[in-house]
């Protein structure tokens, strides 16, 4: 073949022609392109790469009665293995180059999914033109659903989407299978709410993130491994406690009362919940990476001055509320409002102080270590 050829390029990046028709790519030729598109045709006639693979015999055969040098040629992936389907692709275009003599192509597309590869053709050969096929009835019926596959098939957007409503239908048909229905309505549209503010508060970077930490603290051994269990199991207790709390102490006022009644009953053991994890984290980072420890030195100081002030606010405020029962007077609960706030910052200046204390003695302990010969800091 001389040099100047141009090459009608199909591509198949699914391997529809290999899965449903059992015809093997590269095809190369015109006669060749047209068995492979009647195999498919015969195996699936919606499947939208038949169309493709005539729009490519269609332009080599305009090309020819133009006097044009052209060859055409069909190549498909892997069904099951897109990154080994490509790989495949790359391989088999970079034989019918050799083969074919080819400098430049015009690649034929039947939708999204096939113009992925583009960029691999254009790192192999020059590129002339791209041309897509649309069946006229249904023009964006093959994008969108490579689109709508692909997001599908993202563990982590499956993991997003799928999974709030399949929990949402199967709550669904159990409250209707055991005549309850306004109760499933009441269920789904609490767990979506609590989703969807997990969601957009970040909270579940943070749970998986306190995973993360406490798989490493148990692979190398650490403190913090058991801190932490000890720090969710006062948070659990946390929770039953203010739970508790909201109901002995329920008012009808409005839902910021209760979030400070809840807050009354559990930010006690949550302070202790934080203590414990911050002091597992002090005790590891001192024995196994000193030169940090100015970092997290300062950290139960500053939960402790938080969960003093919480717990000083929470009863001032449920003080002046008039709550029956409630065990401090509006007086107690404006002292207690001080003190906690006094008490909070002070502790907080504590805090501070220790880690610049800290901060220095390492910045001296690191000064007369050994330096080796011949540098300077």
């Amino acid at each position: 073949m001389a040099d100047g050829t141009t090459l009608i390029l199909c591509v198949d990046r699914d391997d529809d022609l290999g899965f449903k028709a059992n015809v093997r790519s590269p095809v190369v030729g015109r006669e060749a392109c047209l068995k492979a598109a009647e195999a498919l045709g015969l195996a699936d006639p919606e499947d939208s790469d038949v169309n493709a693979i005539f729009q490519a015999v269609k332009t080599y055969d305009a090309l020819v009665e133009k006097g044009e040098a052209v060859e055409v040629a069909l190549l498909a992936g892997d069904h099951m293995q897109m990154l080994e389907g490509d790989r495949k692709i790359a391989a088999d275009l970079m034989g019918v180059v050799d083969s074919t003599g080819a400098e430049s192509c015009i690649l034929i597309s039947d939708g999204a999914e096939d113009e992925y590869v583009l960029p691999i053709v254009q790192s192999r050969m020059v590129v002339s033109g791209v041309q897509r096929v649309i069946v006229t009835q249904m023009p964006n019926l093959e994008g969108t659903y490579y689109i709508i596959k692909k997001l599908l098939d993202d563990p982590k957007i499956a993991r997003m989407v799928l999974i709030p409503l399949g929990l949402a239908m199967l709550i669904y048909a159990t409250a209707y299978l055991i005549g309850r229905p306004e109760g499933a309505t009441i269920i789904v549209v609490g767990a979506l709410g609590l989703y969807l503010l997990f969601k957009g508060l970040g909270m579940d970077e943070f749970f998986s993130y306190s995973i993360n930490s406490l798989q490493t603290a148990l692979h190398r051994g650490r403190i913090t491994f058991v801190s932490y269990i000890a720090a969710i199991l006062f948070i659990i207790v946390g929770i039953i406690i203010g739970l508790n709390s909201l109901l002995a102490y329920y008012t009808e006022e409005g839902f910021l009362l209760h979030i400070l009644t809840f807050a009354f009953g559990a930010i006690g053991w949550f302070t202790v919940a934080g203590l414990t994890a911050s002091i597992g984290k002090i005790i590891d980072v001192y024995l196994h990476e000193i030169v940090d420890l100015g970092k997290v030195i300062v950290l139960p100081f500053f939960i402790g001055a938080i969960g003093i002030i919480i717990y000083g606010i929470s009863i001032y405020m449920l003080s002046i509320s008039m709550i029956e029962d409630f065990p401090f007077e509006e007086i107690a609960g404006v002292e207690y409002a001080v003190y906690s706030m006094v008490a909070g910052l002070f502790l907080a200046f504590v805090g501070v102080y220790v880690q610049s204390l800290i901060n220095r003695w390492i910045e001296k302990k690191g000064s007369q270590l050994p330096r080796p010969e011949g540098r300077s800091l």
